[in-house]
């Protein structure tokens, strides 16, 4: 009995086809939570920013360690580990709030980078 050589390419495509397919729905649906989180949508809960919102140490780590490192050495972003000897707590805070060269604006509410701007402005 001979087979035919086409059918293990046309299952491959088959499987192809559904891929895309299946991926392309998931995409519209991570489309659709981003757009929900730009509106507002999708903010944190009240009471996990009450948890983080007086802990400069938790603020850190929930935005700002994936680029800083958990240690403030540094990463994708700059050492942070001396940055209140290059720069005051108001000079910080209007960096996490108007973001500067890489970094982007609004990492932190109003005032987590308050708590934050301070706590940064020790280590020297």
């Amino acid at each position: 009995m001979k087979r035919n050589p086409v059918v293990p390419y046309a299952i491959i495509a088959l499987i192809g086809i559904l891929a895309v397919i299946v991926i392309s729905f998931v995409g519209l649906n991570q489309r659709d939570d981003i757009q929900k989180a730009e509106e507002g949508g999708g903010e944190k809960t009240e009471e996990a920013q009450e948890g983080a919102s007086d802990d400069p140490q938790a603020i850190f780590e929930g935005n700002c360690a994936s680029c800083h490192g958990a240690d403030l050495s540094g990463g994708a972003g700059p050492d942070l580990t001396q940055v209140g000897s290059r720069l005051s707590a108001e000079e910080i805070q209007d960096v996490i709030i108007n973001g500067r060269g890489s970094m982007p604006a609004g990492m932190a509410t109003a005032d987590e980078a308050k708590i934050l701007a301070d706590w940064l402005a020790e280590k020297k």
